[in-house]
């Protein structure tokens, strides 16, 4: 169906693991909130989904989606929608986001309401408004707060009730990896996106300094969990489980690396990113429930 790819599904692990990982930290022992869970899960993937189709339509207004786009096909610049289609579905998304947040705010209070708020203007902001943060050079710094350290935090609070330090080095990984996947995708364009004055961090900085940052996430991403793994005296024989990850993530490396690699090979390798974040989040969500499970 054209509106569930325009969502790009492929994405949506981007939402997913930072509740999963923070609600693994924040939750109790024996008891995971549920319904808070679930609700935080439903909102994340809104937003993830919202800012999409936001991005398909601001893309294509400003003239950075063109026939030279080596990417998935967008559905304004592909004439499979509308453009004002598109940004209605971006709003709809946005709106049940914000639907689901009532709840969540009931739950959280007002912290809950400044993140939601925040998470929704910046998918606005991402493509959109004045200063489009995409457009700066601004848009790693943003995925990696907000689908990282603030989606993290964020759902631990809800679980637990209060802001945990720990939560904050636990985010770390997952906003290096998320930032991965953006940064192949802006590698693979940094061609179109130079042409159409799209200026992403890897226009700005150049292809060898976008793969230089690629290695730099990946190489983050693994020590801070070897930091997590030496500092933590109960938890910590549980730490090597996202190191099972680490085949796949040398075979990104290698492919990322290859200055002469097609766009077919960059393509490949951002979804592979996607599934190197999915696994590496879901296994350190597991150390943490694991340690936690009561064993007699």
């Amino acid at each position: 169906m054209v509106w569930i790819a325009g969502a790009r599904p492929a994405t949506l692990p981007a939402a997913i693991v930072p509740v999963l990982v923070g609600t693994a930290i924040g939750a109790p022992a024996t008891h995971v909130r549920l319904a808070p869970f679930l609700a935080a899960l439903g909102a994340a993937i809104l937003i993830q989904v919202g800012t999409n189709y936001f991005n398909d339509y601001a893309d294509f207004r400003a003239g950075a989606d063109t026939a030279a786009r080596l990417g998935p096909r967008r559905l304004a610049s592909s004439g499979l929608a509308t453009p004002r289609a598109v940004l209605i579905a971006a709003l709809l998304a946005f709106g049940g986001a914000g639907l689901i947040g009532l709840y969540l705010v009931v739950v959280g209070g007002w912290p809950i309401l400044v993140i939601g708020m925040l998470s929704i203007v910046c998918g606005f902001a991402y493509t959109g408004g004045p200063w489009p943060l995409a457009y700066v050079g601004l848009g790693d710094l943003f995925v990696f707060l907000f689908f990282g350290v603030v989606a993290v935090v964020g759902s631990a609070y809800l679980q637990s009730g209060d802001f945990m330090s720990g939560a904050i080095l636990v985010s770390l990984p997952v906003g290096c990896l998320v930032t991965a996947i953006l940064v192949v995708n802006n590698l693979r364009d940094i061609e179109t996106d130079g042409a159409a004055g799209k200026r992403t961090l890897a226009v700005r900085l150049g292809a060898g300094a976008a793969r230089a940052e690629y290695v730099a996430l990946i190489a983050a991403a693994y020590a801070s969990v070897l930091g997590m793994w030496f500092a933590s005296p109960t938890g910590g024989s549980l730490f090597w489980l996202p190191f099972l990850t680490l085949p796949l993530a040398l075979a990104l490396l290698r492919t990322v690396l290859t200055s002469d690699a097609p766009a077919s090979n960059l393509n490949a390798a951002l979804k592979g990113t996607g599934m190197l974040h999915l696994s590496f989040g879901v296994l350190l969500a597991l150390a943490f429930i694991l340690v936690r499970v009561p064993t007699g």
